[in-house]
């Protein structure tokens, strides 16, 4: 008997299109040199987007690592794109935190942060669940966060147009922004 396996099908990932069912992208919050970002800074390029940690130990990094890997296969067209990491912990994550861990992963990445509304706001919005855990007595600045996963991507007019599980695969990652892409 014969058996032949075939990559699954854009049909059975877990790249869901999102139009008409989340918000398009809107949020005001705080990158790199302190500079005030907005949806509005990202005009003509298409987002992908994901809330996470610096100090994640394992879903953020990995993730920032597929995100990177998503850009090395669009090439040129990279340019076209930002990765946008937004922190739920507004209290350890400062902007110089933030950029430089992004920037470990990809050079197309942006760290934003907050205020502790501002970023509870833009979770609020995308329905993103968060929650840190109480420190320590003994080590106040040591502490988990823990939090919801999923890629969110924008077009270049900043719709929102794919929800990806932060397991999916490079590959069909990397073909609904290139069909993102191509659209315009």
């Amino acid at each position: 008997m014969l058996f032949v396996f075939a990559p699954p099908s854009y049909a059975e990932s877990a790249l869901h299109n999102v139009r008409g069912f989340l918000p398009d992208l809107r949020f005001t919050l705080v990158g790199p040199g302190a500079k005030t970002f907005t949806q509005d800074d990202f005009k003509g390029k298409t987002v992908l987007m994901f809330f996470g940690y610096a100090s994640c130990p394992d879903i953020c990094p990995t993730t920032m690592a597929q995100l990177s890997q998503v850009m090395e296969t669009l090439g040129e067209e990279a340019a076209k794109v930002r990765i946008l990491f937004v922190s739920v912990d507004p209290h350890r994550d400062t902007p110089e935190i933030l950029q430089a861990y992004v920037e470990a992963f990809d050079s197309h990445a942006i760290g934003l942060t907050g205020t502790e509304k501002q970023v509870a706001d833009v979770a609020r919005r995308y329905r993103v669940a968060y929650q840190i855990e109480k420190p320590s007595k003994d080590d106040p600045g040591n502490y988990e966060v823990a939090h919801s996963r999923g890629v969110y991507v924008f077009d270049g007019q900043g719709r929102a147009r794919l929800l990806a599980a932060d397991t999916e695969s490079v590959e069909v990652l990397s073909e609904g922004v290139k069909r993102l892409l191509a659209q315009g």
